[in-house]
């Protein structure tokens, strides 16, 4: 057992473990030397009849204690049990699973390299394959972005056909096979940059009016200078966003973080992080594949509602 950080604990439970067992073995080894009056009672008495018989232990019970006692120490030298000692047999639990994993990866591999080899989007118009992309979506995929894929605050929905990095398959398999950084920087402590928090409040406003939403004209004039000055590097002037940054589009009705007013000039002044892990190296290239299949298929639809 690796997770000991030093030789003590080691000990301590090799010791507490054997003495544990031993001690077991004694007391029924005592126990069974012990003088007992049959058919007589010890003397107690609870809830004025109730009394306890002066009797030894049956001799199969006394037996089956012992057998118990030898089990364990045979089990004990076979298997771990004993600090760091991993048994005769060499047995773990995480070996055990390894083994099982790669079983069953072995089993399907044929499967997901079929899929692998064909095209994303005819992936996606696969039924069982996009069965199977569901599936393996639920088990590593919904803890983030839902069971229905439609995400959360700072988790992006996959079923509306907006995104940060890009939709197209060779994207989608990008940004799962190997993940994303997403970052605003924060400007609240950068006066020059937004103008404090009378700034970031015009901005808040410009971007506002940019999708559409009630805004202060006069503020949002103002944000308009600003925004060209900070923001557009990567919005772009038109506010579009730039895919190749994951810097999203703020002229549509989509926001990750909301698009209240406050909301707005938190992101600003506080920023944003915001990280995708790569699953390449722990699912592999064809679990990758199915599972990019089926998000596809999710943004399809929802580009077509």
């Amino acid at each position: 057992m690796s997770d000991f950080v030093n030789e003590f604990w080691n000990w301590y439970v090799i010791i507490i473990t054997l003495v544990s067992v031993i001690g077991c073995a004694v007391l029924l080894w005592v126990q069974s030397k012990a003088k007992f009056n049959a058919g007589k009672t010890c003397g107690h008495v609870w809830d004025e009849t109730l009394e306890e018989y002066n009797n030894p232990m049956p001799k199969w019970w006394s037996w089956l204690f012992y057998i118990t006692v030898i089990f364990s120490l045979v089990y004990l030298v076979l298997y771990p049990g004993l600090g760091r000692f991993q048994g005769v047999f060499g047995w773990s639990s995480a070996g055990q699973h390894k083994a099982e994993v790669e079983k069953v990866d072995a089993a399907v591999k044929p499967l997901f390299d079929k899929y692998l080899k064909m095209d994303l989007k005819a992936v996606a118009a696969d039924k069982e394959a996009n069965e199977m992309g569901r599936r393996l979506y639920l088990t590593y995929c919904m803890q983030c972005h839902g069971s229905d894929a439609k995400g959360s605050k700072g988790f992006p929905n996959l079923a509306d056909g907006d995104w940060l990095w890009g939709g197209e398959p060779e994207q989608i398999i990008e940004t799962i096979a190997n993940g994303r950084n997403g970052v605003m920087p924060p400007y609240g402590g950068n006066e020059e940059a937004v103008g404090g928090a009378s700034g970031a409040k015009e901005i808040a406003h410009y971007v506002r009016s940019l999708s559409g939403l009630a805004s202060d004209s006069v503020l949002a004039n103002k944000g308009k200078e600003r925004f060209g000055q900070v923001c557009a590097a990567c919005h772009g002037a038109d506010g579009k966003g730039m895919q190749a940054m994951g810097a999203p589009n703020l002229t549509d009705k989509v926001w990750l973080y909301g698009g209240s007013e406050a909301a707005i000039v938190e992101t600003i002044t506080k920023g944003r992080q915001n990280v995708m892990p790569a699953w390449k190296e722990f699912l592999g290239d064809g679990k990758v594949h199915v599972i990019a299949g089926y998000v596809y298929s999710l943004s399809a639809a929802g580009e077509k509602k």
